[in-house]
């Protein structure tokens, strides 16, 4: 017994160490990694994909280059099936090391927090240049993809915004703009390709 739970506990500790490798962040040197802002066309009658008993309406077509700033995986509940991971993800200065060594980011319950004691930007340009972004992987290997993304990686992502809604009146929304803030404001991706991009 005692030799099962010794092997137990280092199956545990090497697992941990195998996920801590692979989500070790990258740091980057100073400069602006993403200049671009995303881009998004605006769909008029979007058309409906199903996921399970998730009905998903697509709102705009969606291209971004971003570095990731965090990353929060969640793996139980239905929301989680949906959407296993939240990328927050900063482009223009918010992908500028020089810049978000001032700036502190944390996500938890679904949100993406920043706090700094001096602004290094104005903090309008923070709200504008980054975002907290729900993903809903369109098949396995995304979701493989999905799985790897590091802190401080720089990426593309195609999909679509995209509406959630089940049978009884539960709804998840997408924002359909960079420019609002605090509840309502993440965007919910459904993710069609994922590439890391050289810094």
């Amino acid at each position: 017994m005692r030799k099962l739970l010794i092997a137990a506990t280092v199956m545990l500790v090497l697992l941990g160490i195998m996920v801590h490798g692979r989500h070790r962040p990258l740091h980057p040197g100073p400069g602006v990694l993403a200049a671009a802002a995303p881009i998004q066309v605006d769909i008029e009658h979007g058309a409906q994909l199903q996921r399970g008993n998730v009905t998903l309406t697509t709102r705009a077509r969606f291209d971004i280059t971003a570095r990731v700033l965090s990353r929060e995986d969640y793996r139980w509940g239905d929301d989680a099936r949906l959407v296993p991971e939240d990328l927050a993800l900063g482009w223009g200065r918010m992908s500028d090391s020089s810049v978000l060594a001032h700036i502190d980011i944390s996500q938890s319950g679904r949100f993406y927090y920043w706090h700094t004691r001096k602004y290094p930007i104005p903090r309008r340009e923070i709200e504008t240049s980054s975002a907290n972004m729900h993903m809903i992987p369109a098949d396995a290997g995304v979701s493989h993809q999905l799985e790897q993304v590091r802190v401080g990686q720089l990426i593309h992502i195609e999909g679509f915004l995209v509406d959630a809604s089940r049978p009884g009146g539960w709804h998840w929304n997408t924002s359909m703009t960079r420019d609002d803030t605090g509840a309502g404001a993440c965007e919910l991706v459904y993710v069609e390709s994922l590439d890391t991009v050289p810094p």
